[in-house]
């Protein structure tokens, strides 16, 4: 469990930089440059991941139970990570509605992502990972509303093709991990 939680601390904590340094992270670009901050906080997200998998792999071996889930919440999550895909598209596809009027939603489908894991899974190690990442997405997507609120930040307007381009790239990005690449990657087959 070590090794999960120095990753988390890595991977969120660089990821945080922003929510709770903004100012600090706006003085180091321009000291060191963007190509140089990117360059470190790839790796720095890297070597974090890379212990998020080792050591969820590691803990997995040595599961704690907390908690029995529901029955239908195995399901449930299917449904909220269906609606985390299309968030996660929503924020890279100009011109949709959900960016327009969330302004981050890939903080947001990230939230969704934890909460439908949390439901569906009740091991300690299952806990650690997806909470993190819960509390995180939540203070990111509130951070950046706030940040925009301060700048005054306008999205640009959302339109039904926009709509149209996130919902279809979500759900195909969604299928593609929930029937094929979630069981190849993590072992676990959704909907089996």
């Amino acid at each position: 469990m070590t090794i999960l939680i120095l990753g988390l601390i890595l991977f969120l904590g660089v990821h945080s930089v922003r929510v709770v340094a903004d100012g600090w992270r706006t003085r180091t670009i321009a000291r060191i440059g963007a190509a140089r901050w990117k360059g470190m906080y790839t790796a720095v997200s890297l070597i974090g991941f890379g212990l998020i998998v080792w050591g969820f792999v590691f803990a997995r071996r040595e599961a704690h139970l907390l908690y029995v889930p529901a029955l239908t919440a195995k399901h449930a999550n299917g449904l909220f990570t269906l609606v985390a895909f299309v968030l996660f598209a929503a924020a890279k596809v100009p011109g949709n509605h959900f960016k327009s009027t969330l302004g981050h939603p890939q903080a947001l489908g990230v939230a969704v992502w934890a909460v439908g894991h949390l439901l569906a899974t009740g091991m300690l190690h299952d806990v650690v990972l997806f909470g993190s990442f819960g509390a995180w997405a939540v203070a990111s997507f509130v951070a950046g509303r706030a940040r925009d609120g301060r700048a005054g930040t306008s999205y640009p307007a959302g339109t039904w093709q926009g709509d149209a381009k996130a919902l279809a790239g979500g759900l195909l990005i969604w299928a593609l991990f929930a029937f094929w690449l979630h069981g190849w990657l993590i072992g676990v087959r959704p909907f089996d």
